[in-house]
């Protein structure tokens, strides 16, 4: 594999789904249903910065745990859902070929700029195209 820029196959923030880090629990799950996502990133509405990732999983996790009645959900934070896997943001300045082992774990990698400021996404689909040379 040449060593590629990760901003040549960036899917830019415009285009990417997110959460707020300020949302509340159920205006999250209502975003990742609507979009169908198991994984979404999470930035801070003030900021832009990314924060972390969240799961279907982490959710179930919550809910399990502290048996909240659904309607609950419309006034807890997000924050209360514990994230159960550290999807780590990379620096855009970053290679894919600095990327492969994390890409090949998850769907997605958060790539940011200097400022850790979310600026999109790369996807293993992107990056297993790049590889293999086949068009996008």
């Amino acid at each position: 594999m040449t060593n590629t820029n990760i901003l040549m196959l960036l899917i830019p923030k415009a285009q990417v789904d997110y959460l707020y880090s300020d949302f509340t629990i159920r205006q999250a799950l209502e975003k990742m249903n609507a979009h169908g996502f198991n994984t979404i990133p999470v930035i801070n509405k003030e900021t832009g910065v990314y924060e972390r990732s969240i799961t279907y999983g982490d959710f179930l996790s919550y809910i399990l745990k502290n048996r909240t009645d659904f309607d609950e959900f419309e006034k807890l934070p997000l924050k209360d859902v514990k994230s159960n896997r550290n999807i780590k943001a990379v620096s855009s300045t970053k290679d894919i070929s600095d990327l492969v082992s994390t890409i090949l774990e998850q769907n997605y990698v958060p790539v940011v700029d200097d400022k850790n400021v979310f600026i999109g996404i790369v996807t293993r689909k992107k990056v297993m195209s790049n590889y293999l040379n086949i068009d996008k």
